[in-house]
């Protein structure tokens, strides 16, 4: 834990998960800017800290996966959540079915789906008694099926399918449960983690795509989503490119 805020402060918590790049880094400076209290977790500490600093945060090193850590994130949280963003995820490799590798499937899952049930379990009480907002991170992936895509698309999917029960299952209480699902999103990271580090693979994603969507379009979409009226729930927020019509069409130059 490092880079504790300033103490005594009234701001809003809102707990961003994936926090150390991307559209987790991206959307908390959103959140922060808009008055929140960030407390910002992923497994990078150094980056965490760098970006605490920088907007009056919490840096809380958190592997969801690890069942500890999870519970250390809402101890230091604390009794009252805002908003929790549930990003922390990404895809690993893109074999076909017939050649993927289990192992690969599996990480996935761990991550995208079980640590989201981690962090939505150990904050559910904090979230409902500040009125607050699940908001969950999705994916195209879970709009339709691509060649490549099985391992992923299942696993986005399952967390779509978790926020959609989620909400059912509270229903009358005092807490909202929202999705954004991107779709063609340009970060440094994503796609060079799925190709295993390979840059000309994950360059090749966006190879003649003038304006894919950047993280800050979506940190922007967290920030309106997490600053409606607590009555206001936004089940879900498909948003891609204009220059991409659906996962396998996209305009390229």
């Amino acid at each position: 834990m490092a880079a504790l805020a300033s103490s005594h402060d009234d701001r809003k918590i809102a707990v961003v998960t994936g926090a150390s790049s991307g559209i987790g880094a991206a959307s908390a400076r959103a959140l922060a800017g808009d008055g929140f209290k960030v407390f910002c977790a992923a497994r990078r500490i150094d980056r965490l800290t760098e970006l605490a600093d920088q907007i009056d945060g919490v840096a809380i090193a958190c592997d969801v996966t690890d069942q500890d850590q999870v519970d250390a994130l809402a101890a230091a949280v604390g009794p009252r959540c805002d908003v929790v963003l549930n990003n922390a995820g990404g895809a690993v490799g893109q074999d076909p079915i017939e050649t993927a590798d289990v192992a690969d499937w599996e990480r996935m899952y761990q991550i995208n789906v079980a640590g989201t049930l981690r962090v939505t379990q150990a904050l559910l009480g904090a979230v409902e008694a500040a009125h607050g907002a699940f908001i969950f991170i999705t994916s195209t992936a879970a709009e339709t099926a691509y060649e490549g895509g099985g391992g992923y698309c299942g696993v986005k999917s399952a967390e779509r399918f978790m926020a959609g029960s989620l909400r059912l299952e509270l229903v009358g209480r005092p807490i909202r449960v929202c999705e954004v699902s991107p779709g063609m999103v340009h970060t440094d990271e994503f796609s060079l983690v799925r190709f295993g580090g390979d840059q000309a693979k994950a360059d090749a994603v966006y190879a003649g795509v003038a304006e894919p969507l950047v993280a800050a379009d979506i940190a922007e979409a967290v920030r309106w989503i997490a600053t409606l009226p607590e009555h206001v729930n936004i089940d879900r927020l498909v948003i891609r490119p204009r220059a991409q019509a659906a996962n396998w069409k996209v305009a390229r130059d």
